[in-house]
């Protein structure tokens, strides 16, 4: 691979990266549809669909078993970039072995998450999506499909989150050494868990705005580090990688959160929806570190002719996408 191929390559990455709505960055909205029963064969329901505002929701609209009638009329309101849909439905013979589906997600790039209680007390959970829009209501919940549920999203998040990957791609390009990265990347994990679980158990509250734009600075200052370090500059980053990773770990922890936080789950479910979440998140987190390594490894394998400058460009893909995401995020806030 000659230089002109190798900054080409970088350039449509970072084309990539940089053609992601800066609001949308990490952030994953999925719909949330939850179900309780009432009676044997009366229902509550609540149909949760990302919004603007009033008027602009997402075209996501619920699709019931044909038997189901509305016993209240459906009453509508708009929350937190949400609009809420909650009414109360009969279904003779009740929701055991019925279907229930989404119109319209298969034209979207969200997910729902749908959760429907039993009168036992346990809870079925799926995750429906594009390629999956609907799913059959058992009659014995189980268990291990609600933890796989959540742990699913929780990959999907992680995967699905460019910023978060572009900084775990920083502390790699920044620490040299096994045992320097093996406590960086440990240090940001203990921090994002400690900070996942706080916010999404209500402990703290920060504001999506400046979050945001925090997440996108720890990116910029990755890549300016990054770039002093390859200079052969002593820095704080070169110094104190597990510090700075901490730190900032613990911003990227409520970003985490609200991944999870904003399905608007009931406070009982929180815990095992944040446990099964988390091993999700982590799980996602170390295939990519293992993605990078096995890259560098073939690279360092082909003895690729790179020259001094084109080892720079990583950085400076990282520094360029953290700068973008930063410049969009803050003029908002003035």
């Amino acid at each position: 691979m000659t230089w002109l191929r190798l900054a080409l390559s970088l350039a449509l990455i970072l084309a990539l990266a940089l053609a992601a709505p800066p609001a949308a960055a990490h952030e994953v909205r999925p719909a949330y549809l939850e179900i309780r029963p009432l009676s044997a064969e009366r229902y509550a329901l609540l149909f949760k669909v990302p919004a603007l505002d009033e008027n602009y929701r997402l075209g996501l609209n619920l699709r019931l078993p044909e038997e189901a009638r509305d016993v209240s009329p459906p009453q509508l309101t708009f929350e937190a970039g949400a609009q809420l849909e909650r009414r109360v439905i009969e279904i003779p013979g009740g929701l055991a072995g019925r279907r229930i589906s989404i119109d319209g997600l298969a034209a979207t790039v969200t997910d729902v998450l749908a959760r429907v209680e039993h009168s036992s007390g346990l809870s079925q959970v799926e995750r429906l999506t594009p390629t999956r829009p609907g799913f059959e209501v058992a009659a014995s919940p189980s268990l291990a499909r609600r933890a796989l549920t959540y742990f699913l999203t929780g990959v999907e998040h992680i995967i699905g989150g460019i910023d978060h990957l572009l900084f775990v791609l920083g502390l790699l390009l920044l620490v040299r050494g096994w045992k320097r990265v093996a406590l960086t990347i440990t240090a940001f994990t203990a921090a994002h868990s400690l900070t996942l679980a706080a916010a999404t158990l209500g402990l703290i509250h920060v504001p999506a705005g400046p979050l945001e734009a925090a997440i996108a600075m720890s990116i910029l200052f990755l890549g300016v580090e990054i770039v002093h370090a390859r200079r052969g500059q002593v820095t704080l980053g070169t110094r104190y990688p597990w510090a700075i990773a901490f730190g900032f770990g613990l911003l990227h922890g409520c970003g985490f959160a609200s991944g999870l936080a904003a399905t608007g789950l009931p406070q009982g479910d929180i815990p095992f929806a944040l446990l099964f979440f988390n091993l999700g998140v982590e799980t996602g987190q170390l295939a990519f570190v293992a993605l990078c390594y096995a890259l560098a490894r073939a690279a360092r394998a082909a003895q690729l002719p790179l020259t001094r400058t084109a080892g720079l460009l990583p950085a400076y893909l990282v520094g360029t996408a953290g700068a973008y995401w930063t410049i969009a995020q803050t003029l908002p806030l003035l």
